[in-house]
């Protein structure tokens, strides 16, 4: 019998500037990559390495990551510089675990799934942890909610600032009735609004396919699966009304579909996955649609504004 090889993954190395980084982490996830590694370089300068399982087309890589500065509003006449390499396989799952903590956002705690804490360290993401096989810890407190989230390949740990815009934005805005998640990726915001309403009427919508079946997991392994109606599509002039609607998608995109977005709302809206620097076209395009009404929250270089 001949031996089976190890396996290898083809690594591709982009240097970015400080602004650039996360629209080069974009780019890399948009084009293929299984996952991506930052690390800090000289000058204020970041390695962003992003893991194929089989060797990337190289261009339609450049062609990717050109896309996502721009949607960043980060220039693109620098030459972006690729190379590539092969890795071997290691233990992936294992060394993520390291390093992913839990994070409090308001009332809210989101963790991973394999981490419970001792008693006061969970909001704080302490290392005083032990793993469980409790889906559903609670934590200290009778108003925090634990979210259990296994991001799988979609977007939405709770660690980046668009989502964490978005749960403040639900614990302020949310008082009940329906929701809609518009671009749902792990579901984390749909499963933080059943958990603070079981008898919400919540739905939650994505373009991919994948990201469906991990949002479903997800609320399976925070016992709200029952409550959450999950569908692959995006919002459109059929779409039922909600109470509140969270967009956590892109500027361009959320420009594109502020039409469908305002018809869907019968109450609020978040609209989230802003930089800084697109706030004036959202508003523009809100404008033009004769909404003046807005406030706007700020995390870093992102906004999220709800209507």
């Amino acid at each position: 019998m001949t031996a089976a090889h190890p396996k290898s993954w083809t690594a591709l190395d982009v240097i970015a500037s400080s602004p650039s980084r996360e629209a080069i982490e974009y780019g890399l996830m948009e084009a293929g990559a299984l996952g991506t590694e930052t690390s800090a370089e000289a000058d204020d300068c970041f390695n962003v390495r992003g893991y194929f399982d089989t060797p990337p087309d190289l261009e339609l890589v450049r062609a990717e990551l050109i896309q996502a500065l721009m949607i960043h509003g980060q220039s693109t006449s620098a030459s972006l510089n690729l190379k590539t390499s092969e890795i071997a396989d290691r233990d992936w799952l294992a060394e993520w675990k390291k390093s992913w903590r839990p994070v409090e956002v308001g009332r809210f705690i989101i963790a991973p799934p394999w981490l419970v804490s001792e008693p006061g360290a969970l909001a704080t993401g302490s290392d005083a942890q032990v793993e469980s096989d409790d889906p559903v810890a609670t934590a200290p407190g009778s108003d925090t909610l634990i979210i259990h989230i296994n991001p799988g390949m979609a977007f939405g740990t709770g660690t980046h600032e668009t989502t964490q815009l978005c749960l403040k934005a639900i614990e302020k805005s949310f008082a009940g009735g329906s929701f809609l998640d518009v671009g749902t990726g792990t579901g984390i915001l749909a499963i933080a609004a059943a958990k603070m309403f079981p008898d919400a009427c919540i739905e939650a919508c994505d373009i991919d396919v994948d990201a469906i079946e991990i949002a479903k997991d997800n609320a399976r392994l925070n016992d709200v699966a029952d409550r959450i109606y999950f569908r692959v599509g995006s919002v459109n002039d059929e779409t039922k009304s909600a109470d509140l609607v969270c967009a956590n998608l892109t500027a361009p995109v959320i420009v594109e579909l502020l039409p469908q977005l305002l018809g869907a709302t019968c109450g609020r809206l978040v609209l989230s996955g802003i930089l800084d620097s697109q706030v004036e076209m959202v508003k523009s395009r809100l404008l033009e649609l004769a909404v003046v009404d807005f406030e706007i929250d700020q995390d870093g270089e992102w906004a999220a504004l709800t209507i």
